[in-house]
C-alpha cells in the first residue's frame, strides 16, 4: 500500500469560503477573483488545454477521466458551435459539495467558465443545476447577473473581445438527467433520458453540436491551474491523483461537512480528525466512499484505504464524486440496501428493460429480506440480477444500483443470513 499524504485541509477550492458574504463579485474581487483572467487570454487556447492535460485535473463529477483529455476530444475542423455544459444536477444521496461552491464562492466557478470557453472556442455554457437547488440557482443567476452588469461577461467578456454567455438550467428532479447525455436532452427541452453512445458528446453533443460537459469543481480548479501553473497543482495530491478534492461527509460521524484535502490521505484519518470520528462513541461499520452508487467498504477496507482514484479501485470501490456516508456499528445493512435500491428503482427512467424491471425486482427481494419474508435462495438471486442488469443499458443507473447491491451482499452476507434465519430485523428501527 502506498503511504498516504499527510492529512490537512488545505484552501484551494475553499480558500474565500470563511468571508463573509463571499459569494458576492465585490468580495471575489477583493479576493483575487477574475484576477486570472488577463493570463489566460494571454495564453494561446491550445496552451490552456495542455496546462490543463499536465496538471493531472481529473473530472470531479463522479468517472475522474482526465480534463485536459476530454477537452482535446473537440473536432479540430469544425462548423458548428461548440457548447460548454456545466453538470450541478448533484442528486445522488451522499453528495452535496459542489451545492457549497455555488453558495460560498460562485464567481470562481464563473472564472473558470469564462476560462474554460475561451481554452475551447466556446461561446455558449449551461448551468445543469439540480431542479431542488431552488435556492441555490437563485445565488447563481445573482451572481452571473453582477458578472455581466460588471462586463465580466457578454459580448466583450472581461473586455477581451470574446463572447460568453453563461445561462442557468434548473432540473425538474430526475437523478438520471446527471447522466451527461440525459444532461443535453432535458436542455434541449427532451424528455431526459440517456443517448446510446457513440457518438460522444465530444463530437455530437448540445444541438447535435460539439460540447464538453464537466462538473461544477472540475472547472471551478480551472483558475488555479491557470494561476499556479501545472505543477503548482500537481504539489497537491499523488502522481495519479493530482490536486485537492472537495469531500462531503455525512451519517453517523460528530462533525458532517465538506472538507478539501489533498488527494491521497488516509480514510481513517479523515473519518477519524477532520469529520470528529465515529458518532456517540460507536464503532465504524461501513462506509460507502463516493456517493451512494460506490460499492460500500467495511471497517477493515477504510484502514487499508487512501482517498484517490487508484487505492479505491483496488479495494473494490470508486471515489465517485467524493460524497462519503459512514454507518456506525448498529447500522443495519439490509435497510442500508433497501433503501439505496428505493432510490434507484424510483429514478429508473424506464427506457432500457434490465434497469427497469430489475431494480423494482431487486428492491422488492430486499425488502422481504428485512421485512422478514426472505429465503436463503434470495441472496444468490440478487447477486444474479445485478450481474444482469449492469452494463446491459444505455447508461450507468443500473451499474450504479447492482455495485452497492453486490457488495453489501458480499461484505456483509452473514448480516442479510441472519434476517432470513431469524424471521426479522435484529437491529431496532
Amino acid at each position: 500500500m502506498t503511504a498516504a499524504v499527510e492529512l490537512k485541509e488545505v484552501k484551494v477550492l475553499s480558500a474565500k469560503y470563511h468571508l463573509k458574504d463571499s459569494f458576492t463579485l465585490e468580495v471575489a474581487r477583493q479576493h483575487g477573483g477574475y484576477s486570472q483572467i488577463d493570463k489566460a487570454f494571454g495564453m494561446e487556447p491550445g496552451d490552456i488545454v495542455e496546462e490543463v492535460k499536465n496538471s493531472g485535473l481529473r473530472g470531479r463529477g463522479g468517472a475522474g477521466f482526465p480534463a485536459g483529455m476530454k477537452w482535446s476530444f473537440l473536432p479540430k475542423d469544425n462548423d458548428k458551435p461548440v457548447y460548454l455544459a456545466v453538470n450541478s444536477d448533484e442528486s445522488e444521496p451522499g453528495t452535496f459539495k459542489d451545492r457549497q461552491i455555488i453558495e460560498k464562492d460562485p464567481h470562481m466557478l464563473i472564472e473558470g467558465i469564462i476560462i474554460t470557453c475561451y481554452a475551447i472556442k466556446a461561446h455558449d455554457a449551461y448551468i445543469y443545476i439540480r431542479g431542488e437547488y431552488v435556492a441555490q440557482a437563485r445565488m447563481l443567476q445573482n451572481a452571473i447577473d453582477e458578472a455581466y452588469e460588471a462586463g465580466l461577461l457578454g459580448e466583450n467578456a472581461c473586455g477581451k473581445g470574446y463572447r460568453v454567455d453563461v445561462t442557468v438550467h434548473s432540473g425538474a428532479g430526475a437523478y438520471v438527467c446527471g447522466e451527461e447525455m440525459a444532461l443535453l436532452e432535458s436542455i434541449e427541452g427532451k424528455k431526459g433520458q440517456p443517448r446510446v453512445k457513440p457518438p460522444f458528446p465530444a463530437l455530437v453533443g448540445l444541438y447535435d453540436a460539439p460540447t464538453i460537459i464537466n462538473n461544477v469543481q472540475t472547472i471551478a480548479s480551472v483558475p488555479y491551474i491557470i494561476e499556479h501553473g501545472a505543477e503548482g497543482y500537481r504539489k497537491f495530491g499523488t502522481e495519479k491523483s493530482a490536486g485537492t478534492f472537495l469531500f462531503g461527509i455525512s451519517g453517523h460521524v460528530e462533525k458532517p461537512g465538506v472538507y478539501e484535502v489533498e488527494m491521497g490521505v488516509s480514510m481513517q484519518e479523515f473519518i477519524d480528525k477532520l469529520a470528529g470520528g465515529v458518532w456517540k462513541g460507536r464503532k465504524l461499520k461501513a462506509v460507502i466512499p463516493g456517493g451512494s452508487s460506490c460499492p460500500v467498504l467495511n471497517a477493515e477496507d477504510v484502514a487499508k484505504c487512501t482517498l484517490d482514484y487508484e487505492s479505491l479501485m483496488e479495494n473494490g470501490s470508486m471515489l465517485g464524486s467524493g460524497g462519503m456516508i459512514v454507518s456506525d456499528d448498529q447500522t443495519c445493512m439490509v435497510r442500508n440496501l433497501k433503501n439505496l435500491l428505493y432510490f434507484y428503482q424510483h429514478e429508473s427512467c424506464g427506457q432500457c428493460t434490465p434497469c427497469r424491471e430489475g431494480l423494482g425486482w431487486m428492491y422488492k427481494v430486499v425488502a422481504d429480506i428485512e421485512d422478514g419474508k426472505g429465503k436463503m435462495e434470495d441472496l444468490d438471486l440478487l447477486l444474479s440480477i445485478a450481474d444482469n442488469v449492469e452494463g446491459k443499458t444505455v447508461c450507468v443507473l443500473s451499474g450504479a444500483a447492482a455495485m452497492p447491491c453486490r457488495s453489501h451482499i458480499l461484505k456483509f452476507r452473514e448480516e442479510f443470513e441472519e434476517h432470513i434465519k431469524l424471521g426479522k430485523c435484529p437491529f431496532p428501527k
